[in-house]
Parts: structure tokens; sequence; C-alpha cells
């Protein structure tokens, strides 16, 4: 099976295009918004764009689908107004997800700011859990995501210890899994840029929530420093991360199952397919090989 590596597209004229868009640029997976990422209310799926989605996927072998959820979930608020627009804008992440027939849906679990971490850790476990009550997801192959995070102060996710915890919370209630983000990796703090660094980072995100639960990596260089909790994306080989670490990503054979989705900007025409190709270029057809793994 080929690696599936890809972008995150527009829906311009409906979200089916965006398998287009992809086979255009030679990705064979992608991530869209299912709605403007920035509103409350969505309309509802079109039933037609949810079968030409279906249609056009099985057709150029695209796939799986990645959608992001909307940047106003905030499932942690102290505002209770806002958790509660959190909530019913989750279920609707959730619905539209299903409907497209999408594998996965990428939460960032947001902002305690004004409480204790571990009353932000409770709050995102019980707002999910209510926008995935009597969702009937059963029979599907969809999994919840929860992203890592830059770092910011107070942002829920900013360390693997806070992802491990609210995944743990969550698992019995839908499938549950982890996105991690390499910027936000390295902004937050972790070593992913020395191969004794990679070893280290992969060796704790093995301890807290497994390797295993990783489903997506959302593969963006970073125009910050390691540690600057500063979530700024960068070109692919452009930026502080470097060439060398997403080769180790893309061999590593841990990762062999998971799907590498580019967030990097489209500062002109052809970025994101030169970003793609980028990453391509990285993986060794040759032979199975590891990332470093300091032994």
């Amino acid at each position: 099976m080929a690696k599936r590596i890809g972008v995150h597209l527009g829906t311009a004229g409906g979200a089916s295009n965006a398998v287009e868009r992809a086979k255009e640029i030679g990705a064979n997976t992608f991530q869209i918004f299912s709605s403007s990422p920035r509103m409350w209310r969505a309309p509802k799926v079109d039933p037609a764009q949810a079968e030409r989605m279906r249609t056009l996927r099985a057709k150029y072998d695209v796939g799986p689908l990645v959608i992001h959820a909307s940047y106003l979930v905030n499932v942690c608020s102290q505002t209770q107004s806002v958790r509660e627009n959190s909530v019913a804008a989750f279920r609707g992440e959730i619905e539209r997800a299903l409907t497209l027939g999408a594998e996965f849906l990428v939460l960032h679990p947001g902002s305690w700011k004004g409480l204790t971490r571990n009353e932000g850790l409770k709050l995102a476990a019980e707002s999910i859990q209510r926008a995935i009550d009597g969702v009937p997801w059963q029979g599907s192959n969809f999994s919840i995501l929860i992203e890592n995070t830059a770092g910011s102060e107070c942002s829920l996710g900013g360390n693997f210890e806070q992802v491990a915890e609210l995944v743990e919370r969550l698992k019995t209630h839908a499938p549950v899994g982890v996105c991690l983000d390499t910027c936000h990796t390295h902004v937050s703090g972790y070593d992913i840029v020395t191969a004794e660094g990679y070893a280290e980072t992969i060796t704790q995100a093995d301890i807290t929530f497994g390797v295993d639960a990783v489903r997506v990596w959302h593969c963006n260089d970073a125009k910050a420093e390691r540690g600057s909790k500063l979530d700024r994306h960068q070109h692919i080989g452009q930026g502080n991360i470097g060439v060398e670490p997403f080769r180790w990503l893309l061999n590593d054979p841990r990762f062999a199952e998971c799907a590498f989705v580019a967030e990097t900007p489209v500062d002109e025409d052809g970025d994101e397919e030169r970003n793609v190709r980028v990453l391509q270029s990285l993986v060794d057809t040759s032979k199975p090989r590891s990332g470093p793994r300091g032994n």
C-alpha cells in the first residue's frame, strides 16, 4: 500500500471537489473543513456531495479523509455559553463527518483559561461525551482524533500527557485516537530535530498514549524556534525543523499505517503540490527503514 501523503484542501464549489484537487496534485489523502471554520452554524451536507465524495474517493483511491473541526470549538471553556455552542458545533462536525464518509475528525481541545488544568480537562471530556451521545457512529470506520497543540498558556493538549489523559477519559465512549502535529510538537518544546531527540520524543509519545493511537500526522515545518509556543507553519524543509525529521517520520515503521497531511502555507500557486511532492520524495521505497531510536 502506498504511503498516504496529502494536504489540507479547500472545498470551493462543493466538498467533493477536494477529491479531484487531491488527485490533480498527486495526493492520495487529504484534509478539509466540513464548513466554515469561523462560523458556529453550518448547513447540513448535501447528500449529492456526500455521494460524489465517496464515488470519487473510491475511483481514485484517495483516503483516508480527514476533517478538521472548527477553530471556534472550545470544549473546555470556562464560559457555559461557549461550551454549549461548542458541544452543538462539535456534534454537527461529527454528523457531517459521518455523512461524508470521513475516517477521522481532528479536534483542538481548546483553552481552559480561568480554570485549573484539571478542571479544563474534566470539562473537555464531559463536553465531547455530550456531543457524541446518541450519534449513530457504530459500524462506521470513524475516529475522533485529539491533536496536540503548540503549548500556549492554558491551551489543553500542549504536552503528550494532557493528550493521553483526554484520550483515556474518552475511549469508553467512542473511537478515539491521536493526531500529532510536527510544528506543534516542536514549538511546545519537544526535540524532533536531532536523531537523539526524535527517538526520545517518540518514546515519550509511546509511554503516554502509545504510538498505535497515532492515526494522522500533520506535517508542518515551523517558522518559530523550539519551545517558543508560536504556532507558525512553514513549507517542508524551509523552517526550523528541516527535512531530515520528516524523512525519519515517513520511514518509521511505527507509523506505517498513518496518514501524513501537510497544513503548510499557500503563498503562491503550486505550493500545495510542492509540499506534497517534497514529502513524497522523502519516502524510501527500496526497503523498510526506521527512524532513529537512540540505540
